[in-house]
Parts: C-alpha cells; structure tokens; sequence
C-alpha cells in the first residue's frame, strides 16, 4: 500500500512539470563580426525560436568622450504561443525597448 501511494505521489510530480524544450535547445543560426574600436554586430536563432540580433557603432560625443551606441532586437514564444518580439536602443540616454506588449510611459 506504500509503494502505491509513494508511486502514485512520484507520477504526480512527473506528470505535473512541464516538459522544458528551453534545456535541450541548440543554437541553429549564428553570426559574429568584429568591426574592432568601430564596433560589433552578431545574431543568433535558436531551435526552440529564440532570436536575437544587435549591433553597435562608436559615436562621438566630444574630444575626448565617446561611447557605443547599440541597437538590436529579440524575440521568443510565450506560454500562450504568441511571439513577442522587443527593439532597443542603449546609448547616451540609457536602455530604451519598446514592444506591443511592453507598457508605454
């Protein structure tokens, strides 16, 4: 009657997790240049349609000041099969994203 019980609390658990594609996932796309002091670019897809590119530039901001500016964009499935897809820009005024989904200011 033990062993039942402990069987039936196991298969409970087992059948309750959610199967997790993210830990088997491969990179199935991959891109990577260096522009060396003038920058990057690369991007990647993954099996489980993860994706994501970016690319950054140097700027000038003053004899002495520069900075990267980088821009890009990423992608995923949610749990309710919808692609969600945010775009972004980091430079002199911080990390700016802007998608559907995300809340406006």
């Amino acid at each position: 009657m033990k062993f039942t019980i402990a069987f039936a609390a196991i298969l409970a658990v087992a059948l309750a997790a959610p199967a997790n594609e993210d830990r088997d996932a491969q990179i199935v796309k991959y891109e990577n240049d260096n522009l060396g002091l003038q920058g990057y670019r690369f991007q990647y897809d993954t099996s489980n349609r993860l994706q994501r590119q970016e690319e950054a530039q140097l700027k000038n901001f003053g004899e002495d000041v520069s900075a990267l500016v980088v821009r890009g964009s990423y992608s995923y499935t949610g749990d309710d099969g919808q692609v969600y897809t945010v775009n972004y820009i980091a430079d002199e005024n911080g990390f700016q994203p802007e998608a559907a989904h995300l809340p406006r200011a």
